[in-house]
């Protein structure tokens, strides 16, 4: 049974007001970006199996839980998913990273993609899909077409803010994936962008126009 999550942490409904603010820097947006991610992070992986091991500790040996051998790779939508990426990978640096780039055409709003290497034998990993904003949502539902076309089964896929319109267009194309949003805004203004939002998280994140 997959899992459709909006986020209800304090720390996390705090560090997305901060990011809203037009006069949080880029350095500062960009750290929140992975603090949030990293929070979100630690709800989207409770579930991840683990196993005993023997671990001797300075007082005696014993058997203690650790993450058993499941693969994991981070596959960051681009650019703006590449700032969530570290948040996640901080919680396990051992994961494999892969990237999937995706541009938005301006007049009909809808994906293209440019870009997308995966880590090899991903279709045994759980795939984490960051991406700050989850708009109409076809970024969103490309991206995890590709991944699954790839032969993968297990994903879960993160945004910071949703739109409810894309919220229940990735529902709806991909039922069986679990998704977790920090915030569910709104709706879309005229142009497709999340309102109250952020603005442009890539230019945000990177300090581009």
């Amino acid at each position: 049974m997959s899992e459709h999550k909006i986020m209800d942490h304090p720390l996390i409904k705090h560090k997305i007001s901060l990011l809203r603010d037009e006069n949080t820097g880029t350095r500062d947006f960009r750290v929140l970006v992975e603090e949030i991610a990293m929070l979100m992070g630690y709800e989207a992986l409770r579930d991840l199996p683990t196993e005993l091991v023997k671990v001797k500790s300075p007082v005696c040996e014993s058997m203690q839980p650790m993450i058993s051998g499941r693969k994991l790779a981070v596959v960051p939508i681009l650019r703006a998913g590449l700032g969530m990426a570290n948040g996640i990978l901080a919680l396990v640096p051992s994961a494999k990273e892969g990237h999937i780039g995706l541009y938005r055409d301006e007049v009909t709003h809808e994906p293209h993609e440019y870009f997308c290497k995966l880590p090899e034998n991903i279709e045994e990993r759980l795939v984490i899909l960051p991406d700050p904003m989850l708009a109409t949502g076809g970024s969103a539902i490309q991206a995890v077409d590709f991944i699954k076309a790839k032969g993968c089964k297990n994903i879960k896929f993160m945004c910071i803010i949703a739109a409810p319109e894309g919220f229940e267009a990735l529902k709806k194309a991909h039922p069986d994936i679990d998704i977790y949003v920090g915030t569910l805004d709104e709706g879309l203004n005229e142009n497709a962008y999340i309102y109250p939002g952020l603005g442009d998280a890539g230019d945000r994140i990177f300090g581009t126009k």
